[in-house]
C-alpha cells in the first residue's frame, strides 16, 4: 500500500495521456481497497489478541471481521482482472516508467491473491469445528442408536478421507502402488484418532510445548533430595559392562552411520565429500551381483567405503532399493571384531517415513517365549522384507561360508535401529550368539514381554532427550492431555507465550513464572479435568480416558504399550541445561529402564539428539575417554 501511495504522488500528474485516466482510476480503487483490506487485517490482528485460548469469549466477534475480509477478497480479485486488462491496453499511451510501476502493481496484486488462496487451502479445515465432528451427549440420547451410529460413522469416515487425501498430497512425487494405498488408510485412521477429540490449532499446539519446555526446566533446575542425586550417581551404575558395550557400540555405530550412504557422508563432510567421491567412486566398481537398488555414480557405495574404512572385498550384499517396507541394507565382514555385520540404514525417504507412521500393532510369533507380544507393524514388515533376504538369497550362509568362526552383529540408527532389533528377534533362534546394536530406536516397538526378552542380546543406545526413543501413541497422548492441560490452566494470551517462549528459546534466561497445573490445587483435584481443559477436548477418547482413570503405565486399551529394546544405555550431555556450551562437551552414560522413556521431554534437542553425527560424537568422546582412563 506505501509503495502503491509513493508511486502514486509521484506520477500523479503524468496521467493525462491517452488512457492515463483508467490507470489513475486503477490507482485511486487500488489504494482505497487495500486500506479496507488493511483495516479489516488490523481488526483481525488486535481481536485475536484478545483473551486466552481457553477463554475465547473477548474474540466472539472474530468471525464477523474474517467474513468482512472474505467478503473484499472478491473486489480485490475483480480489480486484479480490471488493472490486468487495463494495463495491457493498446491505446494506453502513457510514459513507459508509469506502465512499468502499474505493471508492478498489478503483479504483485496478483501474487497477493495466489498466497492467499494457497494460504486457505492450507489453513482451512474440511472437517468443521467441534459441533459437527462429534454429536453431544444429548443430541446423540435423542436419536435412534442406528442413526447416531450411522452418522458417527459417516463423520469418521470423511475424516479419514480427508486425512488421506492430506498424506497423498504430501507423497505425490512418489510412484504408489496397493501397499501405499494401505499404508495411507492406516496412517489416516491413526491422525484422525489422535486428532479428533482435541480443538486445537497448530499454535495452540506450539504454546503449550513452549509452557511444558519452561515447567520442565523449572522441574529440572529445583534442588533434588540427597536420596535422589545418590540414585541417580553415574559413578553408581557405570561398570566394566557397560565400558566394554560402549567401546562396542561406538565401533558399529559406524556401520549403522554408513549405511545412510552419501547422504551422512556430505553431511558430515560438508566441504570435502563430494570432491572425494568423485575422486574415488569410479575405482573399484562392484559388479551387478553385489549390489540391488540405484545407486547412481556409485555415491553411496564410496561414502560406505570411507566411513567404514573396509575394503570392497569386505561386502558381502549391499541393497539400496528403497519402498514402503523394505528398506536399505549391507551385509559386511568386520575383521577387527571378528563379526559379519548387518547394517539397515534409518529413515531418509518418504517410503522410510511411511513405514515409520505404520504404527498399528500386530503379534510376532516366537516358540521359544511364552508370551508371545505386540510389535510395530510397519518395522515389523521392513525385519521380514530383510529376514526374507538374508535367509531365502543365502546371503548370511555366503559370509558364514567365507568367515564360519565370525559372529552376527545387526546395527542401526534410528528406523534401521528398530527394524535391527526385531531383525535379531527373528534370528535369534538359528544364531544363539548373535549380538545387536540398536541406536536411538523408536521407542513403540515391543511389548514389555518382547522387551525383556531381548535384554539378553539387544543393546539400545539412547543421546539425550532424543524424541524418537520416547514416541509411542501413549507417550502422544499423555503429551496431547500435558498440552491440553497446561495450556486451559494459563491466564496469558497466546501471543505473549509464543514471543516470550521464542526469546527463551534463543537466549536463555530464566523460565517464565506461569501458573501450571500443580498451583492451588490438591491431588484429588487434579484427578479432575479442569473447565477450560474440557472445552478444550471435543470428544474425550479411550486412550484419554485411561490416562486420567489409570496410572500412567497401565495401557489404554486402543494402544498397547510398546517398549524400547534390550539393555539400554542413556547417555547424557553434561552441560545440556545451559544455552551456550563449549565445544568441549563432555558426557556420561549409565544403564537405564524402559519407565524412563515413559514420556516426552521438550527440549530444543530433542531433534538433534537423535542425529546420527550427534550419536556416533558421544559415543566416541566416551569411548576416548575410557581409554584415556585405561592409559592412566
Amino acid at each position: 500500500w506505501i509503495g502503491i501511495l509513493v508511486l502514486y504522488a509521484v506520477h500523479k500528474g503524468q496521467f493525462n495521456c491517452p488512457g492515463g485516466g483508467l490507470l489513475h482510476s486503477y490507482l485511486l480503487g487500488l489504494l482505497i481497497l487495500l486500506a479496507s483490506i488493511i483495516c479489516a487485517l488490523s481488526a483481525l490482528v488486535y481481536v485475536s489478541m484478545q483473551g486466552t485460548i481457553s477463554n475465547p469469549g473477548p474474540r466472539k466477534s472474530l468471525p464477523k471481521i474474517l467474513y468482512t475480509r472474505l467478503l473484499l477478497y472478491f473486489p480485490e480479485f475483480i480489480w486484479a482482472v480490471v488493472g490486468a486488462v487495463w494495463v495491457s491496453d493498446n491505446s494506453v499511451q502513457c510514459e513507459k516508467t508509469v506502465i512499468n510501476g502499474i505493471i508492478g502493481t498489478v503483479i504483485a496484486s496478483w501474487i497477493i491473491i495466489v498466497f492467499t488462496i494457497i494460504g486457505v487451502v492450507i489453513v482451512f479445515d474440511p472437517l468443521g469445528g467441534k459441533k459437527t465432528f462429534y454429536l453431544p451427549d444429548g443430541v446423540s440420547r435423542n436419536l435412534e442408536s442406528s442413526q447416531s451410529g450411522q452418522l458417527l460413522y459417516n463423520v469418521k469416515s470423511s475424516a479419514t478421507r480427508v486425512w488421506e487425501k492430506r498424506i497423498r498430497l504430501l507423497c505425490c512425487c512418489i510412484v504408489q502402488d496397493d501397499d501405499h494405498r494401505v499404508a495411507f488408510t492406516s496412517i489416516a485412521e491413526l491422525f484422525r484418532n489422535y486428532f479428533s477429540d482435541t480443538d486445537l490449532v497448530p499454535s495452540d499446539i506450539a504454546a503449550g510445548l513452549i509452557l511444558l519446555h519452561q515447567e520442565q526446566d523449572k522441574m529440572e533446575n529445583c534442588p533434588k533430595e540427597p536420596e535422589e542425586v545418590l540414585c541417580h550417581s553415574p559413578s553408581s551404575l557405570v561398570t566394566d559392562d557397560l565400558d566394554v558395550e560402549l567401546e562396542n557400540a561406538a565401533h558399529y555405530m559406524l556401520f549403522a552411520a554408513a549405511a545412510y550412504g552419501w547422504p551422512y557422508y556430505v553431511y558430515t563432510n560438508p566441504y570435502t565429500a563430494l570432491c572425494k567421491l568423485n575422486g574415488d567412486c569410479c575405482r573399484n566398481t562392484p559388479t551387478d551381483s553385489d549390489i540391488t537398488g540405484g545407486d547412481r555414480h556409485n555415491f553411496h557405495f564410496g561414502s560406505i567405503l570411507k566411513i567404514t574404512g573396509l575394503q570392497y572385498r569386505d561386502f558381502i550384499h549391499i541393497s539400496f532399493h528403497n519402498k514402503i517396507y523394505e528398506i536399505p541394507f549391507f551385509v559386511a565382514l568386520d575383521h577387527k571384531k571378528e563379526a559379519i555385520v548387518v547394517a539397515v540404514r534409518g529413515t531418509l525417504s518418504f517410503e522410510d517415513i511411511l513405514t515409520d507412521l505404520s504404527a498399528d500393532c500386530e503379534d510376532l510369533t516366537l516358540e521359544d517365549v511364552l508370551e508371545n507380544g505386540f510389535v510395530h507393524k510397519g518395522i515389523t514388515q521392513a525385519a521380514s522384507y530383510i529376514y526374507r533376504k538374508l535367509i531365502n538369497d543365502g546371503i548370511l550362509n555366503q559370509a558364514f561360508t567365507i568367515a564360519p568362526e565370525y559372529k552376527l552383529v545387526i546395527v542401526g540408527h534410528s528406523l534401521g535401529g528398530g527394524t535391527a532389533s526385531i531383525l535379531a528377534i527373528m534370528l535369534r533362534n538359528s544364531f544363539p550368539t548373535l549380538r545387536c546394536y540398536a541406536f536411538s530406536p523408536p521407542g513403540g516397538l515391543l511389548s514389555k514381554s518382547l522387551a525383556d526378552y531381548t535384554k539378553h542380546f539387544i543393546v539400545s543406545v539412547i543421546v539425550g532427550k532424543d524424541l524418537v526413543a520416547r514416541l509411542s501413541m501413549p507417550n502422544m497422548e499423555d503429551l496431547k492431555r500435558r498440552i491440553v492441560r497446561i495450556v486451559a490452566n494459563c491466564n496469558r494470551p497466546k501471543y505473549q507465550i509464543l514471543l516470550r517462549g521464542c526469546w527463551y528459546e534463543v537466549f536463555g534466561g530464566d523460565p517464565d513464572d506461569f501458573p501450571t497445573e500443580l498451583d492451588g490445587r490438591n491431588q484429588d483435584a487434579l484427578t479432575q479435568p479442569l473447565l477450560a481443559e474440557e472445552s478444550l477436548m471435543v470428544h474425550r477418547s479411550p486412550s484419554y480416558n485411561a490416562l486420567e482413570e489409570e496410572s500412567h503405565l497401565n495401557s489404554p486399551p486402543q494402544y498397547p504399550h510398546l517398549y524400547l529394546p534390550g539393555k539400554i544405555i542413556h547417555i547424557i550431555e553434561e552441560c545440556s541445561s545451559r544455552r551456550l556450551c563449549s565445544s568441549d562437551i563432555k558426557y556420561t552414560a549409565r544403564w537405564s529402564n524402559e519407565t524412563v522413556f515413559s514420556s516426552i521431554l521438550i527440549s530444543p534437542k530433542m531433534i538433534t539428539d537423535h542425529m546420527p553425527d550427534v550419536v556416533l560424537k558421544a559415543l566416541n568422546s566416551l569411548s576416548q575417554e575410557h581409554g584415556s582412563c585405561l592409559s592412566c
